[in-house]
């Protein structure tokens, strides 16, 4: 315990599911963490239930987004786990708007982030971890519009700016996490379990039981801190039931 005291955490999306999951991993490695989320509803109950948090109102899409959080509280370790819900539909039956829902979000404010890092907004050393998705890899099911495209563009995102930072010699790390398996219990989980069981006119309970190896959003969150205290090699990784791993 207290692989992080002495250190400020922020997490973008922090208020509930994955996000809510970092933002306690955190805290109970002692951390000051800093969770950043649109509904102020949900961070003032995060507040209640999460002793000692520090909460934050703000749009993460907004090109001033960066400037607000880092002057609340500049981070040694941000995390970007903020995100839309994927779409629902077949393909066809989507408009560009619904479509491209996740790239306006999830790849929008990951890019916001990680340019004013870039900028000099972060200091040497610090951590920038992309929170993207098993369907990066995998390409998702065929309802769910630009949402694997999106997630994959973070895991991008997070190895050009690692480059950006190595030549420009800012000292900074960049990362992405995809968890590998969707997870019950969280509202991109919850949603995409029953928009996929509905595609494939099965029962919810019948698709979970064809999941193996899935891991909790309290792994994702174990998974953060252990890529932010560590000197792993690489830019991308995995965490599933069985643990975290480099990307393959």
């Amino acid at each position: 315990m207290g692989s992080l005291r002495d250190q400020n955490v922020v997490v973008i999306g922090g208020s509930r599911g994955v996000g809510r999951s970092i933002v306690e991993a955190a805290l109970s490695e002692g951390a000051s963490v800093l969770a950043v989320a649109r509904g102020a509803a949900a961070l003032k109950e995060l507040s209640w239930e999460a002793s000692g948090v520090k909460t934050l109102a703000l749009d993460a899409t907004k090109e001033t987004a960066p400037e607000a959080v880092f002057a609340a509280l500049e981070p040694d370790v941000l995390v970007i786990s903020a995100g839309a819900l994927a779409p629902s539909a077949p393909v066809q039956e989507q408009s560009w708007e619904i479509f491209s829902a996740n790239w306006e979000t999830d790849v929008k404010a990951s890019f916001l982030f990680c340019k004013a890092a870039l900028h000099g907004r972060l200091k040497p050393r610090s951590r920038v971890i992309l929170i993207s998705s098993g369907a990066a890899h995998s390409g998702g099911p065929p309802n769910s519009g630009g949402y694997a495209g999106a997630k994959r563009m973070q895991i991008f995102l997070a190895g050009h700016s690692q480059k950006e930072s190595d030549r420009l010699g800012l000292g900074l790390r960049f990362m992405a996490l995809s968890p590998a398996r969707i997870m019950p219990g969280t509202g991109v989980g919850d949603r995409g379990i029953d928009s996929i069981a509905a595609y494939m006119g099965i029962r919810p309970a019948d698709f979970l039981a064809s999941m193996t190896d899935m891991q909790t959003p309290a792994d994702v969150g174990q998974a953060v801190v252990a890529l932010a205290t560590a000197k792993p090699q690489g830019s991308s990784f995995v965490v599933s039931g069985s643990g975290l791993a480099a990307a393959a």
